[in-house]
């Protein structure tokens, strides 16, 4: 029973933060994690996440901007084989909390520069900071699927506006979840009871993404920023305690 609640706050959450706060995701990929095998979460969680993608992509696809999809998407490609690699031949948990204290430790200063100045941090705008981010977002969401944060944080550091964010977001994320269909698939990742388990949750993501919508009209830009940014805390924090 208690797995079963579990598993619909993440499906709730996977759905929240599609739509509103970006982030929050991750603590979903820790929930899976803490109920399901490691390899087998990655892959039940994915279909969750695309399934939040395509809501997402529907509501936001006019806000996207273009021109930083295309700083970032041709360097992602490479961080998903990167990852896939790694995933190949390593004990992923090492990583994970790897990445989850360099999240937390970008967040932290992301979040002390804003609070001093608004206009503080709104730095990374040039080409070698789209390409890590690609390659940084690639790697980290084969391995532990926490490209939100990292996202999250190039994004706030371009002073993106909030609509433009989770259209940015949206698009972006959808592209990464696809082209991680094949890796997952070709790694053995997806279990026996993967499809069953993501037909029931489904309608909580949906649920989610709806809160989610009404929620983000009600943000302020300012509150916007600070909130996603604690939100990639909280799932640094969940990446490290996994």
């Amino acid at each position: 029973m208690l797995e079963a609640v579990l598993l619909v706050v993440a499906a709730l959450l996977i759905g929240y933060a599609k739509t509103a706060i970006g982030g929050l995701a991750s603590i979903s990929v820790a929930i899976f994690a803490s109920v399901m095998p490691a390899r087998e979460s990655t892959a039940a969680i994915l279909l969750l996440l695309l399934v939040g993608d395509v809501v997402a992509v529907w509501h936001y696809r006019r806000e996207a901007d273009w021109s930083l999809l295309r700083r970032l998407i041709p360097a992602v490609l490479p961080g998903l084989a990167l990852g896939a690699a790694f995933l190949a031949v390593v004990d992923d948990t090492v990583l994970r909390r790897s990445i989850g204290a360099l999240l937390l430790l970008l967040a932290a200063l992301q979040l002390a520069l804003r609070w001093h100045s608004p206009d503080v941090g709104r730095v990374g705008r040039s080409r070698t900071a789209a390409i890590a981010t690609g390659i940084a977002a690639g790697f980290t969401t084969m391995t532990a699927n926490a490209a939100g944060p990292v996202t999250t944080l190039y994004l706030v550091a371009q002073g993106v506006e909030k609509l433009r964010f989770l259209g940015t977001s949206a698009l972006l994320f959808f592209g990464v979840n696809l082209c991680k269909l094949p890796f997952s698939f070709g790694l053995g990742l997806f279990g026996p009871h993967t499809a069953r388990r993501t037909l029931l949750l489904a309608p909580f993501v949906l649920l989610g993404a709806w809160a989610g919508l009404r929620t983000v009209r009600r943000l302020s830009q300012r509150r916007f920023d600070q909130s996603v940014l604690v939100a990639s805390a909280l799932a640094a924090l969940a990446l490290i305690v996994r």
